[in-house]
């Protein structure tokens, strides 16, 4: 049974994305008039045909073209009313009214999109602050997963950044130029979710090359050595990349991370064991790891004004994460380790499923399949 379900857990990852970390972009300017204007990157034609946002562009760009021009008012007045009740903006607990549109709709813009898009994928929701409003709040909706919004308003050069989970509001931003100190206010806490939620469940990958170096120590001494090494290969090139020193294009890291979960598995059927010989090899395929890791954080952005809090919170929620793989593997495989069966029936059957998905990856990534 435990051997059936190592492979079958194992090539049930190769359906799945290495990297699922959706994030929806918002951007709120608080204008000199009094008014504001938030513009949202979100697929508007997904919305407009009732459908899910993680529906595939091809399908939704093709349900869009059957579309008669008469239905195309119908399509757009959905698509608002889905926004209208997805998102929220509050200026002393009281809901703003807004107007929406669709600033992509019939521009060569949507039209150059690839798929090409009738909506666009930008809404942009525009009203006034009330008068006298001293405090404001946004909340979406949770479909929209992790929210990275951005406000820019007269009172700072640069934009006051905080990111959301899924259905999360916000910190209360101060109106007025003291933003500032409200919306610092759990940067720590923020980015240890996130970095915890690139290895579970997002990192399926790195969760594999950890796997691989689990399945062949049998004890805890060798795997601590690996870890550890791991650990601050990746640590390093993680802050090189984001302090923009050493960097790699993600069309090289990511077929080479899929590489290195082949040779952890390709060695684990060529060796008894994994022991300290084993980590300068880790140390060397963890620096890829961390350039792997920081492109997701690049993605997600680091607020200026806490650029080292949560350059380590993300870390550690990482290092967290690595931590719960370890822990659950050696859980689920109890003292079965110490039997002379395992490697019959555990390791070779399980490496070969991870270097099966690992290879499926190397192809995918090398040439950019979807």
């Amino acid at each position: 049974m435990l051997r059936r379900f190592c492979i079958a857990a194992a090539l049930s990852v190769s359906a799945a994305a290495a990297h699922e970390f959706s994030i929806t972009s918002a951007v709120l300017v608080f204008l000199g008039d009094g008014g504001f204007r938030l513009d949202i990157a979100l697929d508007a034609d997904a919305l407009a045909l009732g459908l899910p946002l993680e529906t595939d562009p091809e399908v939704v760009a093709a349900a869009m073209a059957e579309l008669a021009p008469s239905e195309i008012g119908n399509a757009r007045a959905r698509a608002k009313s889905a926004i209208r009740n997805d998102f929220r903006l509050v200026f002393d607990g009281l809901p703003a009214a807004f107007q929406i549109e669709f600033p992509h709709y019939g521009t060569a813009a949507a039209a150059a999109a690839d798929p090409p898009v009738v909506l666009g994928t930008i809404a942009r929701l525009s009203g006034r602050t009330p008068g006298g409003a001293r405090e404001m709040t946004f909340t979406s909706a949770a479909r929209y997963k992790t929210v990275d919004l951005k406000i820019f308003d007269a009172s700072s050069s640069e934009p006051r950044q905080v990111l959301l989970r899924a259905g999360e509001t916000s910190p209360p931003y101060r109106l007025g130029g003291e933003g500032r100190t409200d919306f610092a206010a759990g940067v720590f806490r923020r980015y240890l979710v996130l970095g915890y939620a690139h290895i579970l469940p997002k990192g399926l990958d790195h969760i594999l090359f950890v796997l691989g170096l689990v399945l062949l120590s049998a004890r805890i001494k060798p795997l601590l050595y690996q870890i550890t090494a791991f650990t601050l290969a990746h640590s390093a090139t993680l802050a090189l990349a984001m302090l923009e020193i050493a960097s790699l294009p993600a069309s090289i890291v990511e077929p080479l991370i899929a590489a290195s979960i082949v040779y952890v598995a390709v060695e684990n059927l060529a060796a008894a064991e994994g022991g300290s010989r084993r980590v300068p090899a880790v140390f060397l395929l963890g620096l890829l790891h961390g350039l792997g890791f920081a492109g997701v954080l690049q993605e997600l952005g680091l607020p200026a004004d806490r650029f080292v809090n949560a350059l380590i919170a993300f870390n550690l929620g990482v290092e967290l994460g690595q931590i719960s793989v370890v822990a659950a593997a050696f859980l689920a495989l109890g003292r079965f380790r110490a039997s002379a069966a395992y490697r019959k029936l555990v390791v070779v059957p399980c490496s070969l499923a991870i270097a099966a998905v690992g290879l499926w990856w190397v192809v995918e990534r090398s040439l950019g399949l979807p």
